[in-house]
C-alpha cells in the first residue's frame, strides 16, 4: 500500500533511534520530522536530536550524528550523512525523484493509497434525525452533511457502513398533529396533504395545548374580573381537553388501531417525502431505506427497562426509573439518567439505549457513529454508559463496539447567533438552497455568459451544493461557524467552488491534449508507459501532496473530522496551481515531457475527484 513519504521516513527515524540509543529501552521517540523550513535544505527535517541530546547528556549534533549513523533510508532518500546536519541539530532528507515516482506508480495501481480499516465490518452512521410534521431546517443541515460524508468515507476505508435516519415519529407531538388532523381533515383531502399543511398543523395543535396555568392561579390570587379570568379558563380547559385528546390517540397508535394508523402513515409518508427530496438537493444519500424511526423500537421498550431493572442498574426514584451514572467507570456523571417516567411513559434515552442493543447485538455493527448536535453531548455520554453497563455494546466474539457521538457545534448568522430569519424561526433548507443557486447562477453568469441556459441551471445546481457542503464540512466539526452566501458561492479562496474549478481545470487539460495531439496523447497505455515527473520543485510538491491522501482519508475515517480531506483538497488544489503556473504541460519541451505531465495531471484529477466525492462535492467538467 503506498504511504506518505513523511510517513515512511517518520518510521525510519523511530527504528533509527531505537537502534542509536540502546539505553532507550525501546521506548518509541517522537522524531518530529516534517516539512523543511527551507527547501534548500531538503525536503524533510528531523528535529528529535535536540530532546535526546539534552535527556542523554549528549551535544544535539552528537546526538544528530548518532541517529544518522543508524537510518537506513536509502530506498527513498538521497544519501543522509553527517553533511545532513544543520545548525544545533536538524537532520535534512532530500527525497529522490525516482523514489517518489515509485510511490506515486503504487499508489496508482493501488486504491489511491487508501488503506482498508474496516475489513467489512459494519459501521451504522446515524444522520439527519428529521421529526414528522416538520420542514427539514438549518438545524439539520449538519447532522445530514457531516453523516454523510463520514458514511462516505468509512465506505471508502472498507467498512461496510448503513446509513440510519433516526426519524422522530412517535410520542405525544406527532399524537396531537394525528388527533389534529382527524378532528380537522384537511380541505383538499388525505391526497393533497403537504408538509407545510402538516407543519401548520404542528404549530397550530402546540399553540392550542400550551395552558397557561400559572397565569390562571395568578389571575385568581390577584381577584382579576369576571371576563379576563373567564377567558383563561376557557383557554386552560381547552389546552387541557387537547392535551387529553392527544393522549388518548397516541394510546390507539401504540394499539395500531387502523383508522389512526392510516392518519399516522400519511403524515410520515408526506414528510418522508419532503425529506429525501431536501437530502437529494443536497446530494447526501439519505434513501427510504435508510429510514429507522422511534416507532420501530417502541415494542421493545418495556423490555430494556425491565432488563435494567433486573440487571440492578435501573432503580426507582420519586416514582421513576434512573440509571446512575457517578461511578468513574461510566464517567463520574453526576445527572442520573431517566428511562422511565412517573406516568409510565419512556423517554429519548430508552429508544437509543434500545437502538444501540438492535445494532450492535441484531445487526452486529463494530462502530455506531452518531452525526448529532454538541449541545446533547450529556445525553449521549449518559445512555453510551448505561448501554455499555447493560451490556448492550458488546458483540458475540466479546468485544466492545464502538460508539461515537460525532458532535457538531452552532451554525450562526452574521450577527453571531444562532443563524434564523428575520421574524425568528428556523430557516428552511428549501429556502437556503434557493438563495444558493440564484447566487451561484449569477456568478456564472457573470464569469461565462455564453454557457446554454440549461447546462447552466445544472452547473449552478451543482456550487450551491459545493458552496453549502464545504462551507460546513471544512469547519472544524465542534465549532460554530458563520453562514454567508456570498463568500461560499466565491470561486477562489477556501471554498467548495474553488476545488470545483481546480477539477475543471484538469479535465480541460487532458481535453485540450486529445484534442491537439489525438486521443492517442491521453490514452491510458500511453500514460502508463511515462514516469512520473518528479524532477522540478513544482512536481515534487505535488508528488509529495498526492501521496498524502490515503493517510488522510485514513486520519478523517478514524478521529470523524471532514475538516481534514476540506485541507487536504485545499493543498491539493494550490500545489497543482503552483505546478501547472511553473510546468508547462501542453506546452512542454518535448513530447516524453509532455506525456509524464499529463500523467501527473491524471492522477491529480483522479485524487482530486475522489476527494471531492467523499465530501459530496459535484465534479463537474465545465463550469
Amino acid at each position: 500500500m503506498a504511504r506518505d513519504p513523511a510517513s515512511i521516513l517518520r518510521q525510519r527515524f523511530v527504528e533509527a533511534i531505537a537502534l542509536a540509543f540502546p539505553q532507550l529501552g525501546g521506548e518509541a521517540i517522537d522524531p518530529g520530522v516534517g516539512p523543511s523550513r527551507a527547501a534548500q535544505h531538503g525536503d524533510f527535517q528531523c528535529n528529535a536530536a535536540m530532546a535526546l541530546g539534552k535527556r542523554l547528556g549528549l551535544s544535539p549534533r552528537e546526538a544528530a550524528a548518532r541517529i544518522v549513523g543508524a537510518l537506513r533510508a536509502g530506498d527513498l532518500a538521497e544519501p543522509v550523512t553527517e553533511g545532513s546536519i544543520a545548525g544545533p541539530g536538524f537532520i535534512n532528507v532530500t527525497l529522490r525523484p525516482g523514489a517518489l515516482a515509485g510511490l506515486l506508480e503504487e499508489m496508482e495501481r493501488d486504491g489511491l493509497g487508501v488503506p482498508n480499516a474496516g475489513g467489512g465490518r459494519l459501521a451504522v452512521v446515524d444522520l439527519c434525525g428529521v421529526n414528522l410534521a416538520k420542514q427539514m431546517h438549518v438545524g439539520h443541515l449538519r447532522s445530514t452533511v457531516i453523516g454523510d460524508t463520514l458514511a462516505r468515507v468509512l465506505g471508502r476505508t472498507g467498512w461496510r457502513v448503513l446509513r440510519q435516519n433516526h426519524v422522530g415519529d412517535w410520542g405525544l407531538p406527532i399524537a396531537m398533529v394525528t388527533a389534529r388532523l382527524m378532528d380537522e381533515p384537511p380541505a383538499g383531502g388525505p391526497d393533497r396533504l403537504t408538509l407545510d399543511d402538516l407543519d401548520r398543523a404542528y404549530r397550530a395543535a402546540q399553540r392550542a395545548c400550551e395552558a397557561d396555568e400559572a397565569g390562571l392561579a395568578a389571575a385568581r390570587r390577584w381577584g382579576m374580573g369576571p371576563k379576563a379570568l373567564g377567558e383563561l379558563e376557557a383557554q386552560v380547559s381547552g389546552a387541557r381537553e387537547l392535551s387529553e385528546r392527544a393522549r388518548a390517540v397516541l394510546v390507539r397508535l401504540q394499539q395500531h388501531e387502523p383508522g389512526v394508523m392510516a392518519v399516522w402513515e400519511r403524515i410520515r409518508d408526506v414528510t418522508m417525502s419532503a425529506c429525501l427530496a431536501v437530502c437529494a438537493r443536497l446530494n447526501a444519500e439519505v434513501l427510504p431505506e435508510h429510514s429507522a424511526g422511534e416507532s420501530a423500537y417502541g415494542p421493545d421498550l418495556a423490555g430494556v427497562v425491565e432488563d435494567l431493572r433486573g440487571r440492578g442498574l435501573a432503580v426507582e426514584d420519586d416514582g421513576a426509573l434512573v440509571v446512575r451514572l457517578d461511578a468513574p467507570q461510566d464517567g463520574a456523571i453526576r445527572e442520573p439518567l431517566v428511562v422511565r417516567k412517573r406516568d409510565g411513559a419512556f423517554l429519548y434515552a430508552t429508544t437509543d439505549i434500545a437502538a444501540v442493543r438492535h445494532r450492535v447485538q441484531r445487526l452486529g455493527a463494530r462502530r455506531v457513529v452518531y452525526a448529532v448536535d454538541a449541545r446533547q453531548g450529556l445525553h449521549f455520554r449518559q445512555f453510551f454508559a448505561a448501554a455499555r453497563r447493560a451490556g448492550y455494546a458488546r458483540l458475540p466474539d466479546g468485544s466492545e463496539a464502538l460508539l461515537e457521538h460525532a458532535a457538531f457545534g452552532t451554525i450562526l448568522g452574521q450577527d453571531g447567533r444562532p443563524f434564523k430569519t428575520r421574524s425568528g424561526e428556523n430557516v428552511r433548507l428549501t429556502d437556503l438552497l434557493d438563495q444558493a443557486q440564484e447566487r451561484a447562477a449569477a456568478t456564472l453568469r457573470a464569469k461565462n455568459p455564453d454557457l446554454p441556459p440549461d447546462e447552466a441551471a445544472g452547473i449552478a445546481r451543482a456550487v450551491a451544493v459545493a458552496a453549502i457542503r464545504y462551507a460546513d464540512l471544512s469547519t472544524e466539526r465542534t465549532r460554530d461557524y458563520a453562514f454567508n452566501l456570498d463568500r461560499m458561492v466565491a470561486f477562489e479562496g477556501s471554498t467548495g467552488p474553488y476545488l470545483q474549478y481546480a477539477a475543471v481545470r484538469l479535465a480541460s487539460i487532458m481535453r485540450k491534449a486529445s484534442e491537439r495531439h489525438g486521443a492517442e496523447a491521453v490514452a491510458p497505455a500511453t500514460l502508463a508507459a511515462a514516469s512520473f515527473p518528479c524532477a522540478h520543485p513544482a512536481e515534487k510538491a505535488l508528488a509529495l501532496t498526492l501521496l498524502r491522501f490515503g493517510d488522510v482519508v485514513g486520519q478523517c475515517a478514524e478521529s470523524l473530522e471532514p475538516h481534514r480531506l476540506c485541507q487536504f483538497a485545499q493543498d491539493l488544489a494550490g500545489s497543482f496551481s503552483a505546478f501547472f503556473d511553473q510546468c508547462p504541460v501542453l506546452g512542454a519541451e518535448d513530447a516524453a515531457l509532455r506525456t509524464s505531465r499529463l500523467r501527473l495531471c491524471g492522477l491529480t484529477r483522479a485524487v482530486l475527484a475522489d476527494c471531492l466525492t467523499l465530501l459530496g462535492i459535484p465534479v463537474l467538467d465545465r463550469m
